[in-house]
C-alpha cells in the first residue's frame, strides 16, 4: 500500500487496488482508487487550462501584430519633418483607429476567455425579451441610419427567459452588427420572439448577401474569415455570442441563402436537456 502511495505522488495515476474483498483494508484501497481517479481528473483539468491559456495568449499575440506594425510604420513616417500637414494628419488618425481597434480586441479576447474557463458568473434573472432588444438595439442605431436600414419587432411583451440581461445583450449585439454589416443600403433586419413550455426562441433575419455555404459550420469559430468578411473583421463577433449564449443553457443556429438573407435563431431552454 505505501508502495503504491508514493507512485501516486510521482503522478501515476494508472494503477488500480480496488479490492471487492470485505474488510476495512479493502474499503481502504477503494477509497484511495476514488481519491486517485479525482486526481486524474484534476489533472487533466489543469493540462486542459493550459492549453486554452497557451491558446488565448497566441490568438492575442497574432492578432495585435497587424496593427502594432502599420502603427510602427506610421509612426516612423510622422518622424519626417518635411511630411506633408494633410499625410500626418491622415496618418495621426489612423493610429488612433488601431489602437481603438486593439482596445476593443483586447478587451473582447479576455471576455472570451474567461467564459471559456467559466470564471464568469452568468446572472439568473427573469429578463423580458423586449426589454433585451430595446438594449442590443441602442448600439446599433447609428450604423442602421447610416445604411438606411430598417429593423422590425415583433413579439408579445409577456416573452421572457431566465438569463443574464448585460451579457446576452452583447451577444444579441454581435449578431446584428453582423446583419447590419451583411445587409446592402436600405434592406430590412426583422427581429422576433416567443416563447412555449420548453424554450424561449428569439429569430433574428436579414435580408443580406448571406452566407455562403461552405463557410456556414465555421462560421461562429474563434477567428474565422468568411468570404464575404470585411477586411476588419477579425472573427470575434459570432463567436462571442456563440459562448456566451451555449453558457446559459442556450443554443444558436444560422440558416443562410446566398442573395436572400441569413437567419440566426436562439432558443433559450427552460430545463437543462
Amino acid at each position: 500500500m505505501s508502495g503504491y502511495l508514493r507512485q501516486i505522488c510521482g503522478g501515476d495515476y494508472w494503477l488500480d487496488v480496488r479490492d471487492n474483498r470485505e474488510g476495512e483494508l479493502s474499503i481502504l484501497k477503494n477509497d484511495i482508487y476514488k481519491v486517485t481517479l479525482m486526481l486524474s481528473e484534476q489533472r487533466s483539468f489543469l493540462q486542459q487550462d493550459k492549453i486554452r491559456l497557451t491558446n488565448a495568449i497566441s490568438d492575442i499575440s497574432h492578432q495585435l501584430k497587424t496593427p502594432l506594425t502599420s502603427m510602427m510604420v506610421m509612426a516612423d513616417l510622422l518622424n519626417d519633418a518635411n511630411l506633408p500637414t494633410a499625410k500626418r494628419t491622415e496618418f495621426t488618425r489612423n493610429i488612433g483607429i488601431q489602437l481603438e481597434r486593439m482596445e476593443w480586441l483586447v478587451s473582447s479576447l479576455l471576455k472570451l476567455s474567461k467564459i471559456d474557463v467559466g470564471t464568469i458568473q452568468f446572472k439568473k434573472e427573469q429578463i423580458p425579451v423586449k426589454q433585451l432588444m430595446q438594449k442590443a438595439l441602442e448600439p446599433v442605431l447609428v450604423p442602421l441610419d447610416i445604411k438606411e436600414q430598417a429593423v422590425t419587432v415583433t413579439g408579445a411583451d409577456t416573452v421572457s427567459f431566465v438569463g443574464d440581461l448585460n451579457w446576452t445583450a452583447e451577444a444579441i449585439i454581435n449578431i446584428l452588427k453582423n446583419c447590419v454589416e451583411h445587409t446592402q443600403q436600405g434592406g430590412v433586419i426583422s427581429i422576433s420572439f416567443a416563447e412555449n413550455p420548453l424554450f424561449t426562441e428569439i429569430v433574428i433575419a436579414d435580408n443580406g448577401k448571406g452566407i455562403p455555404k461552405e463557410d456556414l459550420p465555421y462560421i461562429f469559430k474563434r477567428f474565422y474569415k468568411g468570404k464575404n468578411a470585411s477586411e476588419d473583421s477579425v472573427g470575434i463577433g459570432l463567436a462571442m455570442a456563440h459562448s456566451i449564449i451555449t453558457s446559459q443553457n442556450g443554443d444558436i443556429v444560422v440558416r443562410s441563402e446566398q442573395q436572400k438573407g441569413t437567419q440566426f435563431t436562439i432558443k433559450f431552454y427552460k430545463q437543462v436537456i
